[in-house]
């Protein structure tokens, strides 16, 4: 048989209609036979187009409830049948079973309809059989059969058939079933999701992926699976790059620590805040994050918590940034951010973010729930004799954001709610802390009256000395050592505050 095959009859089972009448116009104009059943039968009648209802093919009508409409024999064997297969040919004519050489589906929607809050049996009842089945037998027998399994495909085959009369090739077929295969996937790995109980079982399917330019590095390939028009609408700016994506993750991680509060304004690098304050307006916020660490910030991420206004952007304006990102902008601040035709503007949209976080390991992969726990105000525990002042509480709790989103080991300094400096990513704390003091002296900074965070307890109390004798005046950490009264002793000989939290935040 030829690999190229001419479409003379199709079985149209479809539970959205929306682009499909210019494929069954043009099918029509091309003398195609059509079956269908239910809603689509209506549609194709309504529009005046000639269809056999799958009952005169069957000789049943739908039951159940419409639950079984086209699973027969009389139909799968029209569309598995191989049209080479001498026994497949005779049993045809046996049985008289009509060909179908081109299916069209669209499943029932059961990941929109679980997002909807509907009820179980609702849900239930949008868990599609035959449709799945449909797309299944076809896809299998692309040699002979062209499988259509979405609403998403409709528009690429409408011009595939208008170009090529109503003809496809062995490879049209094949691409066909390669996108079909992933649409039952992606359905069957949703319905599994919804009824799985059982955490050492771990199924994902993403539907929407992206080409990056490259990965971490040039000789990387990258990929980006997710929807990210749905996070951002990108109103300027080149293409993101892996290593975009990943601080702008990042920032966005870091930003929801302080929402719905003061105008507040961060700058990322390499997945790290080098510079983050909180004041009455966007502007001075920035400014006050710029002067955090303006070398770093040289080629930075920027994110704002609230709108970018003409002031803010004209002081973004001097700096060489690769992203800003904020959920809001003033008209003309946008076209002053547009001047570099390179920056990324992006406005954030409020879209939940996974509970689950993934990452390869070893041969495997990694899996853990987000950390969703906010130091606040509640959860701090005063362990020393002098206890902070309200306003050390404030940069405490500020510190201790950030903290939780830097990478370990990591020491945070905050003044008058201004990250100061960090140490970030060290092998040991102490290093983390030296680090911290060595950037703050750096940049002019006096750490009189900053207070310290720590992501993790002191098992030794070297760095509440080391800090002290920097001119901290108050701590913020998990505590739990079993060493943890060395620090205390040595808090209260000097003087210091220290809180716990008795939450630990590592990040690797």
């Amino acid at each position: 048989m030829s690999a190229t095959k001419t479409i003379k009859s199709a079985l149209i089972s479809v539970f959205s209609k929306e682009g499909l009448e210019p494929i069954v116009r043009q099918l029509h104009e091309q003398n195609v036979t059509f079956y269908s059943t239910g809603g689509t039968e209506d549609f194709l009648k309504n529009l005046g187009i000639p269809v056999v209802p799958v009952e005169d093919v069957t000789s049943y009508p739908s039951i159940l409830g419409g639950r079984v409409k086209t699973l027969h024999p009389k139909i799968f064997g029209g569309i598995l049948n191989r049209q080479d297969h001498q026994g497949d040919v005779q049993q045809m004519e046996e049985y008289n079973i009509p060909q179908i050489d081109l299916v069209i589906v669209d499943l029932y929607p059961f990941e929109k309809t679980v997002a909807s809050g509907a009820s179980e049996a609702d849900i239930i009842e949008k868990i599609d059989i035959g449709g799945i089945s449909l797309i299944r037998a076809a896809a299998k027998n692309f040699k002979d059969t062209v499988i259509v399994a979405s609403v998403e495909q409709y528009a690429p085959f409408l011009d595939l058939i208008t170009r090529q009369n109503g003809a496809t090739s062995i490879e049209d077929r094949k691409l066909y079933a390669t996108r079909a295969f992933h649409v039952s996937s992606h359905y069957d790995t949703a319905i599994f999701n919804y009824f799985n109980t059982d955490e050492t079982v771990f199924k994902t399917s993403i539907a929407n992926g992206q080409i990056l330019r490259y990965g971490e590095n040039p000789h990387q390939k990258g990929f980006f699976f997710g929807d990210f028009d749905a996070m951002f609408k990108k109103i300027h700016g080149k293409e993101l790059s892996y290593n975009n994506l990943l601080d702008v993750d990042a920032a966005v991680n870091l930003i929801a620590e302080f929402k719905n509060e003061e105008p507040t304004f961060a700058i990322l690098k390499h997945n790290n805040a080098c510079g983050l304050a909180s004041r009455p307006t966007m502007e001075e916020a920035y400014i006050v994050a710029l002067a955090c660490d303006p070398t770093s910030a040289f080629g930075g991420v920027l994110i704002a918590n609230g709108r970018i206004d003409v002031a803010t952007a004209k002081e973004i304006n001097k700096l060489f940034c690769e992203v800003v990102i904020a959920p809001a902008y003033e008209t003309d601040a946008i076209t002053i951010l547009e001047e570099k035709k390179n920056r990324i503007i992006l406005i954030q949209n409020e879209v939940a973010l996974p509970q689950r976080q993934v990452r390869t390991a070893l041969n495997g992969l990694l899996v853990q729930d987000r950390n969703n726990i906010t130091d606040n105000k509640n959860d701090l525990k005063t362990v020393t004799n002098t206890a902070p002042t309200e306003q050390e509480v404030e940069d405490l709790i500020f510190a201790s954001k950030i903290c939780k989103n830097t990478k370990s080991n990591t020491i945070v300094f905050a003044k008058n709610k201004t990250l100061v400096a960090s140490g970030t990513g060290q092998t040991s704390r102490v290093d983390a802390l030296k680090q911290a003091i060595e950037k703050a002296n750096a940049f002019g900074f006096d750490l009189h009256g900053a207070v310290m965070a720590s992501d993790a307890f002191f098992p030794f109390p070297d760095c509440v000395e080391i800090a002290n004798d920097a001119g901290i005046k108050a701590v913020i950490q998990p505590g739990g050592s079993i060493k943890d009264e060395l620090s205390i002793n040595y808090c209260n000989e000097n003087k210091l505050a220290m809180v716990f939290t008795g939450t630990r935040h590592f990040k690797h």
